[in-house]
Order: structure tokens, then C-alpha cells, then sequence
């Protein structure tokens, strides 16, 4: 059965002596808001996580997967194989553009997400140089590090744009794991030491109620030199305070909690809970 109530997401993570988004621009730094000094990841790294989640590990169908040069070649294979575009879990999720034939049509994806943003302030480890040996010589590039960036993302599902790829709660219970379980999995050299923390999404009672970014409502000292987990702790009095504002909106909360995460000021005991733990 389609979806029928938006959610809003709060997500939150930490990386510590990787690249979290390699800037490809800028010699493959991490991505930076230099002025301020805070550490940026991109939506598509976000989305891109999630989709090897489910094709590696939960072997389903993709719409943009490395099985296909591009999306007229991935087009032609649900062809070929009797699929539609609607058939791929990343088209459920995420939407698609489609270019195929002359035609430009697309999917609008029911969830979305901003730019994830760190809430310290990161500093960038030094430089090392590396090296890779091959037969016609050897190659030498830069390696470039966050020392310890503490990351949040705000997120949306929109019922409404759900209906036409007909994403089902059982598709949302999937995305839930997949938001906690895909990052860890991850375990190239530039992404080991990414670990998340925190997942919380707030459903609705309905498709017309939402919620205004929920990372404006926790918070951070910036002022802190931070290391590890260890030396976070995080303030949600505003964010309860908000979300028990808005009570008369909300159906339930799902979340995912990392017990190695510090919060203060937090009481959810008033709201229907659905809690789930890394198995």
C-alpha cells in the first residue's frame, strides 16, 4: 500500500580521519566551507550510499547502477527485461531523469534531503603522499582528511509525490534500515571511520502536515575542539520542545540511537516510538 503521511528526517553521523565527499574539483578534498570551517556532504553521496545498500546487500533493482553505461542503456535493459523504471527501488525512493529515445521525462522523488553539514568546526589533516605501483610506472596523488567532523543531514518524504511510483510502507521500512546500516558498510579506504549516530524520523498524521528543518533545533558548542564521539554532547531541548509543540501533527517516531551518542535534554517518552538497533 502507497504511503499516505510525509515524514521529516534528521540524520546524523561522524567521520573521523576519513574523506566523508571528496570534492573532484579541488583535488579530492574533503568538501569544505572554508570561511567557517565546516564540513559539507552532498546529497547524491547521501543517495549514493543508500543504493549500493540495497543492490549489494539487499539485491535490488537499480535504476542507475554501473551495469549500465547510461540511462538509455539502463532503459533499454527493463525493456528487454519486461521492467519498468518504476520497478527500480532508487526510482521509488529518489525519483529518476529519464533521456531515453528523444524523450525527457522524470520521476519527482517522494524523499529528498539538503546538503549535510558538520556541526564543529573540521580541520583538514595534513597531506600525505601516496603512491601506486603499476608496469608503466608509478602514480602519485594526494590524500586529504577530515580530523573529526560530526555531520547532520535534514531530510523529507513527500506523500504526495509517493502515489505515481507507488512507494509502500514496506519501501520505507527498507530505506529506514538502509539510512543506518549502508555508510558502515562502505568499507572503501577514503569512507572507513564514518559511523552513524543518530537516524530519527518524524512520520506525520497525513500528506499536508510538515515540519521545519529539525537540525536548527539541536545543538553543538562550535567553540569545542572535537576528536571523537566521546567528546560530543548534544542539547535537544529545543528540538523536544518543537516536536512536543507540534505533537497534534505527528503519528509516530522511528529511530535509530548509537548508545555511543550523548543527548541531553531528551524525552520522548510522550510519542509512539518505533526504535530499532544494528543487527
Amino acid at each position: 500500500m502507497t504511503i499516505a503521511n510525509n515524514s521529516e528526517i534528521l540524520f546524523l553521523y561522524d567521520a573521523k580521519r576519513t574523506n566523508p565527499n571528496g570534492d573532484m574539483d579541488n583535488e579530492n578534498k574533503p568538501r569544505m566551507d572554508t570561511e567557517t570551517e565546516t564540513n559539507l556532504v552532498s546529497d547524491v553521496r547521501l543517495k549514493r550510499y543508500i543504493r549500493d545498500y540495497l543492490e549489494l546487500f539487499k539485491g535490488k533493482e537499480l535504476f542507475i547502477t554501473d551495469k549500465a553505461k547510461d540511462s538509455g542503456d539502463r532503459a533499454k535493459q527493463l525493456k528487454d527485461e519486461k521492467k519498468k523504471h518504476e520497478d527500480c527501488i532508487d526510482v521509488k525512493l529518489f525519483g529518476a531523469v529519464l533521456a531515453e529515445s528523444g524523450a525527457n521525462t522524470h520521476f519527482v522523488g517522494p524523499i529528498q534531503f539538503t546538503w549535510g553539514y558538520s556541526l564543529n568546526r573540521v580541520e583538514l589533516q595534513e597531506t600525505k603522499t601516496i603512491t601506486s605501483k603499476f608496469s608503466s610506472g608509478v602514480g602519485v596523488g594526494k590524500d586529504f582528511r577530515v580530523n573529526y567532523s560530526f555531520l547532520a543531514f535534514s531530510g523529507s518524504i513527500n506523500a504526495k509525490n509517493a502515489e505515481p511510483v507507488a512507494l509502500s510502507d514496506e519501501d520505507l521500512k527498507l530505506f529506514d534500515e538502509a539510512m543506518v546500516k549502508s555508510i558502515p558498510l562502505s568499507r572503501t579506504r577514503s569512507k572507513i571511520g564514518q559511523t552513524p549516530r543518530l537516524y530519527l524520523r518524524v512520520e506525520m498524521k497525513n500528506a499536508n502536515s510538515y515540519l521545519k528543518d529539525l537540525r536548527e533545533y539541536i545543538k553543538l558548542d562550535r567553540h569545542k575542539n572535537y576528536d571523537s564521539i566521546d567528546d560530543v554532547e548534544l542539547d535537544c531541548k529545543e528540538l523536544i520542545d518543537y516536536l512536543k509543540a507540534n505533537k497534534e501533527k505527528i503519528s509516530k517516531l522511528v529511530l535509530y540511537k548509537d548508545d555511543k551518542l550523548t543527548l541531553t535534554n531528551w524525552d520522548i517518552s510522550n510519542f509512539e516510538m518505533e526504535e530499532f538497533t544494528l543487527q
